[in-house]
């Protein structure tokens, strides 16, 4: 275990940490400030739930064995046999934990799109169930022991969570939103952000985390982890100006409400290549993110479905985009690495059909168990709040707080 390695991925693992309180900040900005509290709840009690999951099963389940592609073992739970008097030093109780932090925003993110309705007892019923049936299969398939899921053995590539994290969040909040019924008074009713400048807070803490996020996914202190810092700046820097090019072309004015989902765009396509492309790839797949999403965001008013907080605009088709775009821009010469080459960078299309059947198989499976999970706890425990509860605001129904006096 090299310490200069290990010193990085822990202040990695400490950024993605930090970038939760980052996303409540960002939802709840663009929350109405009756449920401003109630968004910051859901998102910061995942940090609560998710690492409890993770130490008891999670990280076994999903991580362990090398025979099965599919699931993990059970000869972790409880991370027995995970310590640092090991051969190892401890690096691997150090992966459990990085990992973890991975873990405990993915759940967070589907908060946005069910914001303004949801009862937090269902919520906290929701995030492990969902933990288990959802995050923990996919992450097996993608990044289980030695490259051993069954995903990653047919080549596909996601170097820091593009699939399994936002691409299966992103599909998630759809089926959840499709299954929970809009907003009383949604779409005619205005439903504005009420503190666009907690929501800017918010974009740049993620930005700040994300670097943490992307580089330590290198799990070393290297020229990878530099490439995908770089990446991971460039990508955030061209999807906001793109973002906010289809802003002015299509409303005519930019605003700070683009400039911020901008950037959260183009990092969240960037997080599956981040170490698989060089800087022009990450300038490209910024563009394409950050205009991509723009429009993606309005297709809620099109089809009716009430996404809240565009989660599925932003993290469902940014994450397509980054991981389908690796099988043009991926380049081994840039990196060094052992992957296949991207189209425009000499390879075939083999690496394409992968990354387009990777993201949509974990995209399917995402949607249909999770919609399956939340049909059955609504008939069991009930999903949403009362009406006058919601027209009164989740923070003083459910919480007895309010975030302004």
């Amino acid at each position: 275990m090299d310490s200069g390695n290990t010193a990085w991925i822990l202040v990695s693992a400490a950024l993605v940490l930090f970038m939760v309180p980052g996303l409540a900040l960002f939802y709840g900005g663009m929350s109405r400030s009756k449920n401003m509290l109630n968004m910051l709840m859901m998102n910061m009690v995942c940090l609560g739930i998710v690492p409890i999951f993770w130490y008891v099963m999670g990280y076994s389940l999903s991580s362990t064995g090398t025979d099965n592609g599919w699931i993990g073992t059970f000869d972790n739970l409880f991370l027995s046999g995970i310590n640092i008097t090991g051969e190892d030093g401890g690096a691997g109780l150090r992966d459990v934990f990085f990992a973890l932090t991975f873990a405990s925003i993915t759940p967070a993110l589907i908060s946005g799109a069910v914001a303004d309705r949801l009862k937090f007892s269902a919520w906290l019923v929701f995030v492990p169930l969902w933990m288990l049936l959802v995050f923990t299969p996919s992450w097996a398939w993608v990044f289980k022991a030695e490259g051993s899921g069954w995903l990653a053995q047919r080549g596909s590539l996601d170097f820091a969570g593009g699939t399994v994290v936002h691409v299966a969040a992103g599909a998630a909040s759809l089926a959840f939103v499709f299954a929970l019924g809009k907003r009383k008074g949604w779409p005619n009713e205005a439903m504005l952000p009420h503190n666009l400048p907690f929501t800017v807070l918010g974009a740049g803490i993620l930005w700040f985390g994300w670097f943490g996020f992307n580089a330590g996914s290198a799990f070393a202190a290297d020229g990878v982890a530099i490439q995908a810092f770089a990446n991971t700046f460039i990508a955030g820097a061209a999807a906001m100006m793109s973002w906010l090019a289809v802003e002015k072309l299509v409303d005519g004015h930019a605003t700070s409400l683009g400039a911020a989902s901008g950037i959260v765009a183009g990092l969240v396509g960037i997080t599956p290549g981040a170490g698989f492309m060089g800087v022009n790839g990450a300038l490209g797949v910024g563009l394409v993110a950050g205009a991509l999403c723009a429009l993606a965001v309005r297709l809620k008013f099109r089809f009716g479905y009430d996404d809240a907080l565009d989660v599925v605009g932003v993290h469902l088709v940014g994450g397509l985009v980054g991981g389908i775009l690796i099988g043009l821009f991926a380049s081994p010469a840039s990196l060094g690495g052992d992957f296949e080459a991207g189209l425009i960078e000499g390879g075939g299309a083999g690496l394409l059909f992968e990354q387009i059947f990777a993201n949509v198989v974990v995209g399917v499976f995402s949607f249909v168990v999770t919609f399956a999970l939340v049909k059955a706890l609504d008939a069991t425990i009930g999903l949403r709040v009362s009406d006058d509860d919601e027209r009164a605001g989740l923070d003083s129904t459910q919480h007895a707080e309010t975030a302004y006096n």
